[in-house]
């Protein structure tokens, strides 16, 4: 084991990049992630609005992306469009809710949905089980409280990128084993769905993969400090150990990377998906590593768009 994979140097570690990231936005002058996202892709208005849900967890912030048919909450003209709720990656320990910016802009407009992009719990401040519940608890109160909030909870889909596809898989799994809500689409972006198997014994299609072994050791040891939990079905649904029926479970779009280190997990969970008849695509893109849509825009747009496709036909919208 690594030092860095103990949990107390991990959480020590994860704090410290915690840390960094605040201190570099605030030494940027406003010119740090958050402005560099909300540059890109400007044909994508960014129609926002502030919003807390309620958890068992805590309060949640989540920022309330509205589509180009309905400028304000309370809009009464025609139906409440559809609501796609997203979770951002990060490993489960770094806040970057604002990277997924252009993505929630694009779903918005071409998708003609209303995107929640959620600011939920991390690790090491909150480990497993509570992302997960606490991300359950926000899609569920998003179903519940369309009628007041100006969206239609019953056209609701799901999604995340990294982590947040970890987390959107952990929310499907929940609304399976516990009835409900009714998800008609959940999106898994380049998601990490098996934690029992070490970073050191999988493998990339590149020499040097984005994901390294040291950050996993942060990220993991930090998210589930007990080894023995890693192979929780809410974290490791891609691990031989989960055998559990999943007929019924949300159809699912899964999305990996050519080069990414979390590629074999994603592909093996779209083939478990598909034998139960929950798999709508799963699609590889090619000569990409994990997080590549940070800064590739023209691979970016192609997979959005293919997001979007399917979240609008999933949703009706």
């Amino acid at each position: 084991m690594s030092l860095l994979a103990r949990p107390a140097v991990a959480a020590l570690a994860a704090k410290a990049l915690q840390r960094v990231t605040v201190l570099a936005d605030r030494r940027s002058g406003g010119r740090g992630s958050a402005a560099a996202s909300h540059a890109r892709f400007p044909e994508f208005p960014r129609r926002v609005r502030e919003l807390t849900i309620p958890t068992s967890i805590g309060p949640a912030r989540a920022t309330v992306y509205l589509p180009p048919s309905r400028l304000s909450p309370n809009a009464s003209d025609g139906a409440a469009p559809p609501v796609h709720v997203n979770f951002h990656g990060g490993g489960y320990v770094m806040a970057l809710t604002e990277l997924d910016d252009p993505l929630c802009r694009y779903l918005a407009t071409e998708a003609g949905v209303v995107v929640i992009n959620v600011d939920y719990a991390v690790a090491p401040q909150h480990p497993f089980p509570a992302p997960p519940r606490q991300a359950y608890e926000v899609v569920r109160w998003v179903a519940e409280q369309g009628g007041e909030e100006g969206w239609d909870g019953g056209r609701l889909t799901v999604g995340g990128q990294s982590a947040g596809g970890g987390l959107a898989a952990a929310v499907a799994r929940q609304a399976l084993e516990e009835g409900g809500p009714s998800i008609a689409l959940q999106v898994l972006h380049y998601p990490p769905l098996d934690l029992a198997t070490g970073a050191r014994h999988k493998r990339a299609a590149t020499a040097k993969p984005m994901l390294r072994p040291w950050m996993a050791d942060v990220f993991d040891s930090s998210y589930v400090p007990d080894v023995k939990r890693r192979a929780d079905p809410l974290v490791s649904p891609a691990h031989p150990s989960d055998t559990a029926d999943l007929t019924g479970i949300a159809p699912a779009l899964v999305i990996t990377a050519e080069y990414d280190l979390l590629r074999g997990e994603g592909e093996r969970y779209a083939e478990r998906l598909r034998a139960v008849g929950a798999l709508v695509e799963y699609h590889e893109v090619t000569g990409a590593d994990h997080g590549y849509d940070g800064d590739d825009d023209e691979k970016a747009r192609t997979v959005y768009g293919v997001i979007a496709g399917h979240v609008r036909e999933a949703a009706g919208s």
